[in-house]
């Protein structure tokens, strides 16, 4: 049941001025009731972002670019599941976190003291062996000390406008889209996405957990793919132990970042892709 109660208005009375695109109202279930997302027919531009920001947010949509990938899947073709999407709300993130930790962190690969030494030793030198569970749920990270010192709308116009600049990247070809949502976490709620489906299939609670990046790191979901979301982060941890606390909330958020990319590790992957990092991506196997 989709609770958010904000439908996608009538484009054609709105008075956004919109390059051509497309409504989306495909679910897995069969056409929604009406449009969920809009989306252009061609690729983006590094002005888009803050141009649809600005006018968008006036009739309550955002934006978010949207990528088909290698295999270009478009938002038509992503088995989209509104029906089955609760409202973020009504979900804690730090419950949310704790079941999945619980129900992951016995493949989590790396442990105490072994996995620290193995960590420290680096990848392909005995880092990434799998020792065990990590041990109890740590609770969610606190906030960075360290404030932010930009805007954290102006931090993701930027990021967008860095991927659209690069038609050569992963996410050449990424196109604007508008959806109904009142805050960049429920994006992905909004829109019934079903990336995380072999990990969750209510993403709503993951939405919750986005809300609370928002609220401590100055997230905003930037990009979506069929399986991928790539974050920016205007608040991003500074210190190692800061990175290392948040790194359980990322395994527990997305375990396949960890168990199927590189660095393996969890300690490593706290060093090298949170420490003072503004971007965070995610994948879903």
């Amino acid at each position: 049941m989709a609770t958010l109660p904000n439908p996608l208005p009538d484009l054609t009375s709105s008075g956004l001025e919109l390059p051509p695109g497309s409504l989306v109202d495909a679910t897995l279930d069969g056409p929604w009731p009406e449009p969920l997302l809009w989306y252009a027919d061609g690729p983006a531009a590094p002005p888009d972002w803050p141009r649809l920001r600005a006018a968008g947010r006036r009739v309550g949509l955002l934006p978010v670019l949207v990528t088909g990938g290698h295999r270009a899947q478009w938002p038509e073709d992503w088995d989209l599941c509104p029906d089955s999407t609760s409202y973020p709300g009504d979900h804690d993130a730090d419950e949310v976190l704790a079941g999945y930790w619980t129900e992951y962190a016995d493949d989590e690969p790396g442990d105490d003291a072994a996995g620290d030494d193995a960590a420290a030793q680096g990848p392909g030198e005995g880092g990434g062996e799998r020792t065990g569970g990590p041990g109890p749920w740590p609770g969610l990270a606190p906030a960075p000390a360290e404030e932010s010192g930009e805007d954290p709308d102006e931090a993701a116009a930027g990021l967008a406008g860095v991927i659209t600049a690069d038609p050569d990247s992963w996410l050449g070809g990424a196109r604007m889209a508008l959806v109904p949502a009142r805050r960049s976490a429920d994006i992905p709620a909004a829109i019934g996405w079903s990336g995380p489906m072999n990990h969750e299939n209510d993403v709503a609670r993951l939405s919750a957990v986005l809300r609370s990046w928002e609220d401590r790191y100055d997230a905003r979901v930037v990009a979506l793919g069929f399986d991928t979301m790539i974050v920016s982060v205007g608040r991003p941890p500074t210190t190692p132990e800061e990175a290392r606390a948040l790194a359980a909330e990322h395994y527990a958020f997305c375990p396949d970042n960890v168990d199927q990319s590189p660095p393996y590790d969890l300690e490593v992957y706290a060093r090298k892709r949170l420490l003072d990092q503004e971007v965070w991506s995610f994948w879903w196997d």
